[in-house]
């Protein structure tokens, strides 16, 4: 693996495969690697409010035997009170790690190029590649091989949409997207996607329509329309995004033990409905848990 862990592009294939097998390794037996991260401190350097993100990497470092530092937004400014840079530089001089919670995906990338240790990106709004990489985590437990596999993907063209392309390609996982005129994901990265899965030999395709896209697929996954930093288009989007909701109709196009995903928070009655996340094909809770193993697979490939 690369020093840091930016986008899932920074991954190769069989990185992402060894990733998998070491979080499965771990959540198997937490025991066996209760000190392998000793003396290991690892800086949360946030931007964005945080549930998931931030109690699943704290508690994996204690776990591992290292500890966490929670820097909250008011506490650095980043790129306010203080350049990215200075931050990045200071902060490598104390810890052994960095995971970034930020708006903007420069000030991650500026992190990781001045910072002497590994950064983890924790989400941007370009990228959520931990997340994706606990999805796969999740799918591989409950489907074994990706091959062969189709992901619906319903609603906006944005950070986890990006990465589970990126993902699917690499790992060899069908994508379909559907999502409204106006919010597609970003051409390039799509592109490379594309890429990715023309090497693995997965199909990608991106339409407008959510009952085509989930017909007789093996998995839907939606994310919540109105990410953090976009709360003013709320009322706009909820109007456009009103056919994307991954409801008990929806679902009915899709095969029989089709398994649903969400990586919260869910906006109940947006989105996702409360029968459909609630439902005996929901797995959003087991994904939400594998944020913690898959994680730290990455902290125990990148500190130790």
């Amino acid at each position: 693996m690369n020093k840091d862990l930016i986008t899932i592009s920074d991954l190769t294939r069989d990185d992402i495969k060894q990733l998998l097998e070491l979080a499965v390794e771990v959540k198997k037996d937490i025991r066996a690697y209760k000190y392998e991260l000793s003396d290991k401190v690892l800086g949360l350097v946030f931007q964005k409010p945080s549930a998931r993100t931030r109690v699943s990497f704290q508690v994996g470092m204690i776990q591992l035997g290292g500890q966490a530092t929670y820097l909250n937004p008011s506490d650095i400014k980043l790129g306010e009170r203080e350049e990215v840079r200075d931050v990045a530089r200071v902060l490598s001089r104390y810890l052994d790690g960095l995971v970034a919670r930020t708006f903007s995906h420069k000030d991650v990338i500026d992190l990781a190029q001045n910072a002497g240790i590994p950064v983890i990106n924790g989400l941007s709004d370009l990228f959520h590649p931990c997340q994706v990489i606990s999805d796969l985590l999740t799918i591989k437990e409950k489907r074994g091989d990706f091959k062969g596999l189709t992901l619906a993907y319903i609603g906006d063209g944005n950070n986890v949409l990006h990465s589970l392309l990126l993902a699917g390609g690499l790992a060899g996982l069908n994508i379909r997207a559907a999502v409204p005129e106006g919010y597609e994901p970003d051409a390039d990265i799509l592109a490379k996607a594309k890429e990715f899965a023309n090497m693995s030999g997965s199909d990608i395709i991106i339409s407008k329509d959510p009952v085509e896209a989930v017909k007789d697929v093996d998995i839907v996954y939606t994310d919540v329309w109105t990410s953090m930093g976009q709360e003013d288009e709320y009322d706009q989007r909820k109007k456009i995004f009103k056919d994307y909701q991954v409801n008990t109709k929806l679902i009915k196009n899709a095969s029989k033990d089709v398994l649903v995903m969400h990586c919260l928070p869910a906006h109940r009655g947006d989105e996702i409905t409360d029968e459909v996340i609630e439902s005996k094909n929901s797995i959003v809770f087991d994904q939400a848990e594998n944020r913690m193993h898959a994680q730290k697979a990455i902290l125990l490939r990148l500190l130790k």
